[in-house]
């Protein structure tokens, strides 16, 4: 009972901290390095590709376009773009 009560506490207090994103926001290989906004380029995402090969690459994603830019290289951008529109979409900014 005491043990269960404590492991509550605990569950408890590990939400109630804060947490802190590091800089990179990453999801599997596609980390965001930054978003920008302007009058003439609508949202912008930079992004930071790499792949199990050890491929890296930075590219940008234009969300009034809906595509990557550059869009060939050596690392696979189908999940980078798809990932990419699903934060064009939530950010407001339809292609």
């Amino acid at each position: 009972m005491i043990r269960q009560l404590c492991m509550a506490l605990a569950g408890v207090f590990l939400l109630a901290t804060p947490v802190w994103a590091s800089p990179g926001l990453c999801t599997g290989p596609v980390c965001a390095d930054g978003i920008t906004r302007s009058a003439k380029n609508h949202w912008q995402l930079v992004l930071r590709l790499n792949d199990q090969q050890g491929h890296r690459e930075k590219v940008v994603m234009n969300c009034r376009a809906g595509q990557l830019s550059p869009m060939a290289g050596p690392v696979d951008r189908a999940y980078a773009t798809a990932l990419g529109r699903r934060a064009c979409r939530l950010a407001g900014e339809d292609s």
